[in-house]
């Protein structure tokens, strides 16, 4: 990428959380190949472009740890195993992100040396500067965390200047569902006390917290969207806003 575009670009450094169902498609479970190629070619677009990425995709796809916990399962167990399947999600978008010839990493916060690195800061903030892709995965290594606090944890500690929200059917966030209420009014910005007061839906309240705490802009933008997120960096598309 010459010097002569970057400037264009919105974002020097972010983070992308997408949801593990984004990744099942119309199967309504696991992976779907196609679904993680086509994400990952969206990826590999906002890379192209010089942009410092980093990844936390969810496991809901393959098991939920509040689900199983309303299951009477344990919770700690429970969430636990939802950790292990962010880990399985990480390591497909890996292989589709490697395909498309990005070095890539995978980055647990649970050791696991045979498959992915475990979690040492200063070490993914040296693979972001060598443009690698990080994708971290087991959320943050405890239960009772989800992959929202997660994902803004990891952040911070990246120094992101904002996290991206992907979600499949919406292109930003709303003041009530608009798949239920076609009058639903779309926010172009909204404050992170806003979000929680009326419960928003855009990420948890811990999450929302620490980004607020942190002055963390979150954009939340249709994932389904081709070239949505490379268009978001350079200024451009629909989405939504939240800051202080």
């Amino acid at each position: 990428m010459s010097d002569a575009a970057e400037p264009s670009v919105k974002y020097k450094r972010v983070l992308l959380k997408i949801s593990g169902e984004a990744l099942m498609g119309d199967q309504g479970y696991g992976l779907h190949p196609p679904t993680v190629a086509r994400i990952a070619r969206e990826v590999k677009s906002v890379h192209d472009m010089g942009v410092e990425i980093c990844m936390v995709i969810g496991g809901g796809n393959i098991f939920r740890g509040l689900a199983g916990s309303a299951q009477g399962m344990e919770r700690t167990t429970a969430d636990y195993m939802g950790m292990l399947a962010t880990v399985l999600n990480a390591l497909g978008m890996q292989a589709q992100l490697e395909a498309l010839g990005i070095h890539t990493r995978v980055i647990s916060a649970i050791p696991m040396d045979q498959v992915c690195e475990p979690y040492i800061r200063r070490r993914a903030v040296r693979h972001l500067e060598k443009k690698r892709i990080c994708v971290f995965a087991a959320g943050t290594g405890n239960p009772y965390f989800t992959t929202d606090t997660a994902a803004t944890l990891r952040a911070n500690e990246m120094a992101c200047e904002a996290i991206f929200m992907g979600k499949n059917g919406v292109d930003g966030v709303y003041d009530m569902d608009p798949k239920k209420h076609p009058e639903a009014k779309r926010y172009e910005t909204v404050s992170y006390d806003e979000v929680l007061q009326k419960n928003l839906g855009v990420m948890d309240a811990s999450a929302i917290a620490l980004a607020r705490d942190n002055n963390l802009p979150i954009i939340v933008f249709p994932l389904d969207e081709p070239g949505g997120f490379k268009g978001i960096l350079a200024g451009k598309g629909t989405y939504t806003r939240v800051q202080g």
